[in-house]
Order: structure tokens, then C-alpha cells, then sequence
């Protein structure tokens, strides 16, 4: 399926390949890079690094929102956040996501040139969200979880889990188009590792094409996750977990994902280029 997906006064054209989107995480406390991009200086060589490696949108977050963590004030994210989107956009010419569960954030975010939220909740955290993405005309990632990241791997029971995650992505994009939100602005992700067992997340990738039916553009980060060490061994090892990683996204291409969100820029640049190639063949 293809689509334009209109951030601001950017468009990514979606379907002729899958896009990718690089992880910036500015947190001391994140699963996998904490620390490592805090320092204004290393978050502006890294994203000169991935937008060199093919990154077509580059997702900041602020507040680890890995399983357990407790999450920061407000004012704690805006201070990590916005002086790299104020550098950032003086030197790039890039689709910026902020990646937050934050109304003011996303706000003060996309003032500064950010084009994208890409909010964990799906508008559940703070639905002031959508009035903000509509008055900018920003692009809204929309995102499944079951609760927030501190309890929410205690809340891993459904009915029928993709009926229902399929069910509660609905119900977000509603609430988003009827605040105002472009429907060609909207893109969903059914939330890998957020309130699902390891067994789920296995589950829902092997049956990601069932989200079509909301007929959204489907992004999936499933990059270095716990679930794919337990698959592994229990390995934490960065070899393992890249091997990892690689067979989700290319499995998650093959089922219709757009967007693919990832730590490890050209590696998975060149394993969708292959991917597609498969996937495009008559």
C-alpha cells in the first residue's frame, strides 16, 4: 500500500521502500544507548551519522520509556530534548520526530522544527497531544500500550491480543481525526515490548498484516529488544541482537510494515533495500 504522509511542510512517500527511522536517545537510563548521545556534541555527530547512513526520519526522546522506568518531569525532558531539535534543525534538512507522552513537549518540540510525535500511548498519557499535532499539521505516530512503563509488563492479558490491539489503535485514531489531526498525517505502531509478553511479541509480528485493516501506514520498532534476547538465550550480546533484530525487521517488511524504527541505521538500511527488492518483484 502506499501513502503520503504529510509532517508539516514535509512529505515521505511511503510504500515504494521501507523508511527508516533512527533512534536518538538523549536519556542516561535507555535499554540500550543510555548515556551514550546525552552530551549535545555526541547527539549532533550521531544524528550526522544516521541521516549519512539513510535515515529518513531521525525519533529524539527525552524519557526512557523501557519496562520498569518511572519516567521524568517535564521540565527534566525539555531540558534534554530541545537544545538538540534546536541544533539539529539548524543543520539538517530532516523530518525530526519527538518521541513523548507529553503535551507541553510535543508542543515546545515541534516549535523548534520538529515535524512528528511519536507518542507510546496513543493519546492515552495526555490526549492535549492531537490539539497540538492539528494546530501544526505535524505527522502523530500512534502507538499501543497497555498502561505506563512502569507496571506495564503486569498488564499483558487480553481477550484476543491483535483484535484488541487492533481495537485500541482504532480508537486512537478516532480520538486523533476528531481533534483535527490530518488522516494522512497518522501513522500506527502496534507497540513491540509494551505491555506484551515475550510469547506476544512473537505472535503479533507473525500476524502484523491484521493492522491494514485500519489503513494506516504500520511502523515497527522492534530493535534490540528484550524479547528477541529471550529468543537468543537470554543474550545481550550486540552481534546476537543486531542477527536479532535484523530477522524482525525484514519479517515485518514482508508483512507490510512502512516505517521501521532502528538503532542500527545502515546495517538496516541495506537489509530493507533487500527486502524490498523482494517484496517489489512481479
Amino acid at each position: 500500500m502506499r501513502y503520503k504522509l504529510i509532517c508539516r511542510d514535509k512529505v515521505v512517500i511511503l510504500g515504494q521502500r521501507t523508511r527508516i527511522m533512527g533512534i536518538l536517545n538523549v536519556t542516561p537510563d535507555s535499554f540500550y544507548d543510555g548515556g551514550r548521545y546525552s552530551k549535545l556534541d555526541d547527539a549532533l555527530r550521531q544524528t550526522e551519522r544516521m541521516i549519512d547512513e539513510g535515515a529518513d526520519i531521525i525519533d529524539i526522546g527525552g524519557e526512557s520509556t523501557r519496562p520498569g522506568s518511572c519516567g521524568v518531569s517535564e521540565k527534566e525532558e525539555l531540558d534534554r530534548v530541545i537544545p538538540v531539535i534546536r541544533e539539529v534543525m539548524k543543520r539538517f534538512d530532516i523530518v525530526l520526530s519527538i518521541d513523548t507522552t507529553k503535551a507541553k513537549v510535543a508542543e515546545e518540540a515541534l516549535g523548534h522544527g520538529a515535524s512528528m510525535v511519536n507518542d507510546i500511548s496513543g493519546l492515552k498519557f495526555d490526549p492535549r497531544i492531537a490539539e497540538v499535532v492539528a494546530t501544526y499539521r505535524a505527522g502523530l505516530v500512534l502507538v499501543h500500550t497497555t498502561s505506563r512503563p512502569h507496571d506495564m509488563q503486569n498488564k499483558t492479558e487480553y481477550n484476543s491480543m491483535v483484535h484488541d490491539i487492533v481495537q485500541s489503535l482504532y480508537g486512537s485514531v478516532k480520538l486523533a481525526e476528531e481533534t483535527g489531526v490530518l488522516p494522512a498525517s497518522i501513522v500506527i505502531d502496534p507497540g513491540f515490548g509494551f505491555g506484551k509478553t515475550h510469547e506476544q511479541n512473537l505472535i503479533l509480528l507473525k500476524h502484523l498484516k491484521e493492522l491494514l485493516v485500519l489503513e494506516k501506514p504500520v511502523l515497527v520498532g522492534t530493535s534490540r529488544k528484550s524479547f528477541i534476547g529471550r529468543v537468543l538465550g537470554g543474550s545481550e550480546l550486540d552481534d546476537e541482537r543486531l542477527a536479532g533484530t535484523a530477522a524482525t525487521v525484514a519479517i515485518a517488511i514482508m508483512n507490510h510494515a512502512s516505517i521501521v524504527r532502528v538503532h542500527d541505521v545502515l546495517f538496516m538500511k541495506r537489509l530493507a533495500r533487500m527486502t524490498d527488492a523482494v517484496c517489489n518483484i512481479n
